[in-house]
């Protein structure tokens, strides 16, 4: 692969130490993440099974993303691009008092910002969904605005967890900042369940008490990470101050990440907001879709690039072969899993969306527009991955405007693509549902593969070539295609059985044949080197 540095030592599986030790960093982050998805995919389905493709979903979906932009405007992607790069090289430069004094100041800084927009929010709530889901009747707008006013401060919390999360990243303790988040889905749980069979509660009054149980979550997880990053601290005082060494260049790479992410921001309200437009259900597909869309993303695009983003910045002043090898690693890791996962959802999404979610409000008409959604979705996921990795390259060395232009590309041409094809998909019925939400997923695809061109072209400018050579990426493709074909043969050879089963005797033969064709082709390394024998979390 090219731009591997030479003689790399070797751990005893027989694998470079470097990669193996990266993949072991990101595979803590992908178990954590693994077992808070699994616990979303609980929320999930037990979401689909009250609510369906209702009304009261799409008011849910909705209320979710409006409070959302604050998490993502101040959260772990835009915290991640400023702080962690600063207070890791602090620490790999042995100054962990000035590091404990810049982590106070931005402690300080991000609650107080986070609590202010969150009262805003609370405040502004009436004319925030009057503005971005004018498509909404008025009853639907009642009850976003009741939820959204619940969900803003919990999204206020949810950023001071971010923070943790950069603490403990930065000391390289992967596994609990991301699985923190299995305590937010369980409280949410237990408010559907419980207000549903023990309360006898439903419609607007139950998806109120999950409002609460996700406020109550937000709370737990932040608790759950902040002993542990006030010990690895020592001393810890919280300031709000713009004079402690590295917050004023932490501002300065926070700028234009917020920005971009503002405009990021900006184009999922669209997309929400274009979709209340559309038939009814289309804002509940969308929802239900990108959560399946974003799971093989946070597994093993996000988990790679979070247990990068810190290696990366101790390590920018190596030579530029070295870094361009680490990032080079990294995306034949994240093409290793995301280009099967992509043909996985596909060719067999319909498998997947009903396995997860096909129980009582949400049937067979549900599973077939959602499923019209993820494919849609799955052309442009392996570019996504790909962007969030190359995206932390540019990070660790400091450079958060690249990144940033690219994001508006992506959103502009996101948005324009989206709105060109929505509405003639949205004449394709399935059931009583359009198709138009597929149309907005085709435009974020499309974009998605132009921001990784635009990020590889640049980066290939700074650091050198860095990506895995067209023969390993080949045989990923032929790899996913073999497997593919057999569990496409396996489900014809199925007798009618349900949704689980189907699910099972279809989705297991094709992760068997992939790991065999892998590592008869000779790329099964990722694997090799997440078995190892040093991989335990920690």
């Amino acid at each position: 692969m090219s731009g591997h540095p030479p003689q790399e030592p070797q751990d005893p599986t027989g694998i470079p130490e470097g990669v193996a030790t990266r993949s072991r960093a990101s595979a803590r982050v992908g178990g954590g993440i693994l077992l808070s998805r699994i616990s979303g995919l609980v929320r999930e389905r037990a979401f689909a099974h009250f609510f369906g493709a209702s009304p009261v979903a799409d008011a849910w979906r909705a209320a979710l993303r409006m409070p959302n932009v604050l998490q993502n405007l101040l959260g772990e992607g835009t915290l991640s691009a400023s702080f962690i790069p600063i207070y890791s090289e602090l620490l790999e430069e042995k100054r962990e008092e000035e590091a404990a004094r810049f982590a106070g100041a931005i402690f300080g800084l991000l609650t107080m910002v986070a609590g202010i927009l969150a009262f805003l929010g609370i405040l502004l709530a009436p004319i925030l969904v009057g503005i971005f889901f004018m498509g909404f009747d008025a009853e639907r707008q009642a009850l976003t605005v009741a939820l959204v006013r619940v969900l803003f401060p919990m999204t206020a919390l949810l950023v001071v967890s971010a923070w943790a999360l950069g603490i403990l990243n930065s000391h390289r303790r992967f596994f609990l900042p991301y699985v923190a988040p299995v305590a937010w889905n369980g409280a949410m749980i237990i408010a559907l369940v419980g207000g549903a069979v023990g309360w006898g509660i439903s419609g607007e009054a139950l998806v109120r008490a999950m409002a609460w149980g996700a406020l109550v979550g937000g709370g737990l997880q932040l608790g759950v990470q902040l002993p542990l990053a006030l010990r690895l601290l020592g001393e810890f005082r919280p300031t709000v101050s713009f004079d402690v060494f590295g917050v004023r260049e932490a501002i300065r790479n926070f700028v234009p990440v917020l920005m971009a992410r503002g405009v990021v921001n900006l184009s999922g309200w669209l997309d929400y907001a274009l979709a209340a437009f559309l038939a009814a259900g289309a804002v509940a597909s969308l929802g239900y879709a990108q959560t399946l869309y974003v799971l093989p993303i946070s597994l093993f695009g996000m988990s790679v690039a979070a247990s990068e983003l810190p290696e990366l910045s101790r390590r920018r002043g190596e030579a530029l072969d070295e870094l361009s090898g680490h990032v080079g690693a990294g995306m034949e890791r994240v093409s290793y899993f995301l280009i099967p996962s992509a043909l996985a959802y596909l060719v067999l999404g319909d498998v997947v969306v009903a396995a997860l979610y096909q129980t009582g409000a949400f049937g067979p008409a549900e599973v077939l527009v959602t499923w019209g959604v993820l494919a849609a979705y799955s052309l442009g996921m392996p570019a996504s991955a790909q962007s969030r990795l190359l995206s932390s390259a540019f990070y660790a060395i400091r450079d958060t405007r690249t990144p940033a232009r690219t994001a508006y590309v992506r959103v502009a041409l996101s948005l324009g693509a989206g709105l060109a094809l929505m509405f003639p998909l949205d004449r394709i019925s399935v059931g009583p549902f359009g198709l138009g939400a597929a149309g907005l997923a085709l435009g974020a695809s499309i974009a998605a593969w132009t921001e990784l061109l635009l990020l590889r072209r640049a980066l290939g400018r700074r650091i050198g070539p860095h990506g895995p050579g067209g023969s390993v990426l080949l045989r990923h493709v032929c790899a996913a295609a073999l497997a593919t074909g057999g569990a496409v043969g396996g489900r014809l050879l199925l007798p009618p059985v349900g949704p689980v089963l189907e699910a099972a005797g279809t989705l297991l033969p094709f992760l068997g044949v992939y790991l065999l064709a892998t590592a008869a082709f000779g790329v099964a390394a990722p694997i090799q080197s997440l078995l190892s024998r040093h991989g335990s979390p920690s």
